[in-house]
């Protein structure tokens, strides 16, 4: 993957240069952070209820309430942050004219995608290291299970992947940055709520179809700490199915050079 390390570094660097960068991280700290303290100080005053009902305390569960409703809300918000990552990534090399360029470098089409794609990924790294905050403010406040954390925050890192890779083949088929974005915003929230209409389909067949596709039914066992080979296989798939059709596209685009 000859020119992986490079294109990584270049990329990453164009975020933290531009305004790109700064922003998508803010929207998203300042998002996650207003679902954060409502749900902690809804946890709170459930609390306080529940000392004058002992019954209701056995079903208190600190980090099922706050900290596993968060990440549900994480990827609804990536869904709207996934295509300001991605939309630049081929958009803008085609329309400066800097793709032909890039393309007859030295460099395999594999290592360019990747790079770029590695480089939307560990933004999104960097945003959620952020938010480890907020277990760590847990743990001063009550019992956190370290688990439904850890495979919460899997969930998201996955779902983000497959969203990265989603955005970044829309890039690669257009030079306008606005068109590719669209399109990653839109197929991701059909993807989204595609589910929803799973519950009005009576044929068994088609439900389970529609289920498995619907990418917000995988991200939920990662949010209730389950971790399934399923949800995991889905989410690598969808990521390497999207990233190979990057490369189709960088290799037709190549031919026309």
């Amino acid at each position: 993957m000859t020119g992986l390390i490079p294109i990584f570094k270049r990329e990453l660097r164009a975020y933290f240069r531009s305004p790109v960068a700064y922003v998508v991280i803010a929207m998203f700290l300042l998002i996650t952070g207003y679902f954060y303290y409502n749900n902690l100080a809804l946890f709170s005053i459930i609390s306080m209820q529940a000392i004058q009902n002992p019954s209701l305390a056995q079903e208190l569960n600190f980090t099922e309430m706050v900290l596993n409703s968060v990440f549900r809300n994480m990827g609804v918000i990536f869904l709207f942050l996934a295509p300001l990552l991605t939309m630049r990534l081929f958009s803008e090399e085609k329309r400066t004219g800097t793709i032909e360029l890039l393309l007859t470098w030295p460099v395999k089409d594999l290592g360019v995608a990747l790079g770029k794609f590695g480089a939307a990924l560990g933004l999104v790294v960097v945003m959620l290291a952020l938010t480890g905050t907020y277990p760590a403010l847990m743990s001063g406040l009550g019992q956190v299970e370290l688990g439904a954390i850890f495979s919460g925050y899997l969930g998201i890192f996955l779902m983000s992947a497959s969203l990265i890779a989603l955005g970044m083949w829309f890039s690669s088929l257009t030079e306008n940055q606005i068109i590719a974005g669209t399109l990653t915003l839109v197929i991701s929230l059909l993807l989204w709520v595609i589910g929803w209409a799973g519950t009005f389909i009576k044929h068994d067949l088609m439900r389970a179809v529609i289920s498995e596709i619907a990418i917000a039914g995988h991200l939920d066992n990662f949010a209730k700490g389950v971790i399934d080979t399923r949800d995991v296989i889905y989410y690598l798939s969808f990521t390497a199915f999207f990233i190979f059709l990057t490369l189709r596209s960088l290799e037709s685009r190549l031919r026309r050079v």
